[in-house]
């Protein structure tokens, strides 16, 4: 193993397991300063991990296996999806492969653990936000193969360091179907993080929660390994984003120190964002869904007819 791919392993694993929960505080915090409000810190997340971690669990009744596997299994199916996106264009071999495709499986099979859990349970909010989840999910993920498909198709390949390998040697600006191909995952990712307008992170409303409704039933332990499942799929949204879109080149340092800039840009952007408008009805999601599949069959035609090089 070389020092660079040594280097890109524990960036991926301090990434995921350390630095993932100050994306959601920085966003929160920026959010703040352009409401004109003090707000939390940005190492909030980390607060009520620890609070929580401390807290023992109030498991409901009825339940079987199923509730005490699910976060387990949603945490270790993320942190498999966090290890496959490649960093600096360089992607560490941890025994899973590289495939997209596999990455985008892991991302269905951490929400699918979720909505079993909420389903195991019983609980009527929880079922709610899981049945809201499901309903979207496969048109979000098909978008987000839809996406995957057309930046594997420049690479000529759907390994993931491959694709990365292929952005960061690619001009800026060189093929318009890869940037309509961006405009359509940060789409996806906006809904896969669940933020806003597609869900809101910071309501407690059982009426209008998405994402935190299968969360419901769980305290303690088992809700900080929630929470910091759901920080670290905000992680794999945007670092994938920048791994696939963002023409970075150059040695492996700067590529990383440039990968950091874009993680900051985002979490501003995310902030803006949010700051400038609500959650959407969920009766507009499809329209949102919509949006991004009109996207990508322009970012399609665009490369039958003339290729991207």
């Amino acid at each position: 193993m070389s020092a660079t791919i040594a280097a890109a392993a524990v960036v991926q694993l301090a990434g995921a397991v350390a630095l993932a929960p100050l994306i959601p505080g920085a966003v929160r915090a920026v959010e703040r300063r352009l409401q004109g409000l003090r707000g939390p810190s940005p190492l909030q997340p980390y607060r009520e991990l620890r609070r929580l971690w401390r807290r023992s669990g109030v498991a409901p009744v009825p339940r079987t296996a199923v509730y005490a596997v699910a976060p387990p299994l949603a945490a270790a199916a993320t942190l498999a999806a966090a290890l496959l996106v490649p960093v600096g264009a360089v992607a560490p071999d941890w025994g899973l492969g590289g495939d997209a495709l596999l990455l985008v499986g892991l991302l269905a099979l951490g929400r699918a653990a979720l909505a079993l859990a909420a389903w195991d349970t019983g609980s009527g909010f929880a079922l709610m936000g899981a049945a809201r989840d499901l309903a979207f999910a496969p048109y979000l993920e098909a978008l987000l193969l839809a996406v995957v498909a057309i930046a594997a198709v420049g690479a000529g390949t759907t390994d993931l360091g491959e694709i990365a390998a292929a952005t960061a040697e690619r001009p800026l600006l060189s093929a318009p179907e890869q940037w309509l191909a961006a405009l359509a995952f940060a789409l996806v990712a906006v809904a896969e993080s669940g933020r806003r307008p597609y869900d809101n992170p910071d309501t407690h409303l059982e009426l209008t929660m998405i994402h935190e409704g299968p969360l419901l039933e769980y305290a303690g332990r088992e809700l900080a390994l929630l929470q910091w499942t759901a920080a670290v799929r905000q992680w794999v949204a945007i670092v994938l984003g920048v791994a696939l879109f963002a023409p970075v080149g150059g040695p492996w340092a700067g590529r990383v120190a440039a990968l950091a800039g874009l993680v900051a840009v985002a979490v501003v952007a995310l902030a803006v964002s949010e700051t400038a408008q609500a959650k959407m009805r969920l009766l507009r999601v499809p329209r949102w869904v919509g949006a991004g599949v009109a996207v990508c069959a322009v970012a399609v035609v665009l490369r039958a007819i003339g290729g991207a090089p």
